[in-house]
């Protein structure tokens, strides 16, 4: 059975630091619209209050995320132990988007190492935290970041990012518009 508490305590926020990926899940409100569930890395997630947190997103082949926390609100984060000790916690939380030039975009940003592809700022207010027992996540060893997004994001320059975010990043699978504004 899992343990719960109403924000990120010390040992959570510890575990967090320590991993090197994590999931992020949302889902629209239709009953037949597309949950989405994302893998993110590159040293992109914050915890900044016991119940607040933030991660640097960059741009993909979709924005689901987006959309649907702006639709809805709903965001639950996962990290797993794929070294050490087993341990799966969960993040459940209320969440939106920051784009460059919004008012928090400064202070948020300020976080990150940010990178060309950087496309929105994912924040949450954490209204429930979970761990439990991780026995069924299998051990992995962590041999480092790929480049692919960086160098792709080189290739197609800051032009070719926004001209690409327009074309894949403005609506979601279901139809649901995200938070990027058009230019």
């Amino acid at each position: 059975m899992g343990k719960f508490s109403d924000s990120i305590l010390p040992p959570h926020s510890d575990f967090i630091d320590e991993q090197k990926m994590f999931f992020v899940g949302t889902a629209p409100l239709s009953a037949d619209g597309h949950v989405n569930l994302s893998p993110k890395g590159l040293d992109s997630f914050r915890v900044l209050s016991p119940n607040r947190i933030a991660y640097m997103d960059i741009v993909g082949s979709g924005n689901e995320t987006s959309a649907h926390v702006r639709e809805n609100g709903r965001i639950t984060f996962m990290f797993c132990a794929f070294e050490g000790a087993p341990n799966i916690l969960r993040l459940y939380g209320d969440g939106y988007t920051v784009l460059p030039g919004d008012p928090e975009w400064e202070s948020l940003s300020a976080h990150f190492e940010l990178q060309l592809a950087t496309r929105q700022i994912v924040v949450a207010t954490i209204h429930k935290v979970q761990t439990s027992c991780g026995f069924g996540v299998p051990l992995y060893h962590y041999t480092g970041e790929r480049d692919h997004a960086a160098k792709w994001a080189e290739k197609k320059g800051v032009a070719g990012l926004e001209a690409y975010k327009a074309e894949k990043n403005m609506i979601s699978m279901d139809g649901l518009p995200t938070s990027l504004k058009k230019n």
